[in-house]
């Protein structure tokens, strides 16, 4: 890394730091990540040189997607099981929100965007990551400075809206079933830190999304599946993981990101908006036919990006395992299901 991107990426940090310690002294939800994020994202919107470094930000995956992993104890995993039905109506629910968001977004910019192209809105409306919404939506031929703006617009307001939500409203501390290993051991977080290594490289090898989290995720819920308790992941290591993955969302909004079509991000923080309200009722619902409690199925149902609702879900307490299984199931149905359902469904009507 050049002398120069250091020094930005060490003063980035600095500043999220500085924000960190604000929201924790102002009491917020979830400082370690709202604070860094909010303090980026305000200064880079400004045109500061703020960086993000991608080995960090792939060490707060793994941390994060270890720490989840911990929940999934034999008894958790059962329980997990038994609410396949669910998580199945939780990816059709996302995969017909994002179709419906998509024709909004369509509707209301035609105009304003001559040229328009179903690809772009279809991408940009999809509830999956954002990197791999905005390749296919290169792949298809579509504006992908509209997709990416989309995708980072949504994941900021549903990362700041719910939180604060939650936590304003008493909506914390529900989990009765703790992680596996609740104490940290030096020998086992190393034999941990290895045995995820694998896992990741695994993925990668395979050219699987977010392989630093979803290979994490993996091999410590299969080993706290089989009872294997190695260590827990240390505290200061899952705050720090928080404030790399605010930074590295806050670092994309740059002065050029509010002069992306205003009538186009003016949709997507109203769609968004609505899309939360509709998905808080879907899980309302669910929490009514599993016996969840409501606020564990709102978030597991959220339109937000997996590793910040999972995040959301340990910090605050609300149900981690079942949040997580679902926005698993969630991503990965959608990164599976989104280029064959734009080829069935939507480029066919776009040339009908």
């Amino acid at each position: 890394m050049r002398i120069a991107h250091f020094l930005r990426v060490a003063l980035t940090l600095l500043l999220a730091l500085a924000g960190a310690v604000v929201c924790l002294w102002l009491r917020t939800p979830i400082p370690w990540m709202i604070g860094p994020l909010l303090a980026t994202a305000g200064v880079s919107v400004l045109g500061a040189p703020t960086a993000s470094w991608d080995p960090l930000r792939n060490a707060g995956h793994w941390s994060i997607g270890a720490a989840l992993g911990l929940y999934f104890t034999p008894q958790v995993t059962a329980l997990v099981g038994s609410l396949w039905w669910a998580i199945v109506l939780g990816v059709l629910w996302a995969l017909s929100l994002g179709l419906a968001f998509s024709a909004f977004l369509m509707r209301m910019n035609r105009a304003a965007l001559p040229g328009l192209r179903r690809s772009t809105t279809y991408f940009a409306g999809a509830i999956g990551g954002a990197s791999e919404m905005t390749l296919l939506a290169e792949r298809e031929g579509a504006r992908t400075d509209l997709v990416a703006a989309a995708h980072t617009l949504r994941l900021l307001i549903v990362t700041l809206a719910i939180p604060f939500a939650f936590s304003f409203s008493g909506l914390q501390g529900i989990d009765l079933l703790p992680p596996g290993p609740r104490a940290v051991a030096w020998p086992g977080l190393v034999w941990l830190a290895g045995l995820t290594a694998l896992g990741i490289g695994v993925l990668h090898r395979l050219d699987r999304a977010n392989p630093w989290f979803m290979g994490a995720l993996s091999v410590s819920m299969v080993l706290t599946m089989l009872d294997v308790s190695l260590s827990a992941i240390p505290q200061w290591l899952t705050n720090a993981a928080q404030l790399v993955i605010g930074v590295s969302l806050g670092v994309r909004f740059r002065p050029e990101f509010l002069r992306t079509a205003p009538r186009w991000l003016a949709c997507v923080a109203l769609g968004t908006a609505v899309m939360i309200v509709l998905c808080a009722g879907f899980g309302a619902m669910l929490a009514w036919g599993t016996g969840l409690h409501p606020a564990t199925m709102i978030l597991g149902t959220a339109p937000g990006g997996i590793a910040e609702m999972a995040i959301t879900a340990k910090v605050l307490q609300l149900g981690v395992p079942v949040v997580t299984a679902f926005q698993v199931c969630r991503l990965v149905a959608v990164l599976v299901l989104a280029e064959p359902v734009y080829h069935w469904l939507v480029r066919p009507s776009a040339h009908g």
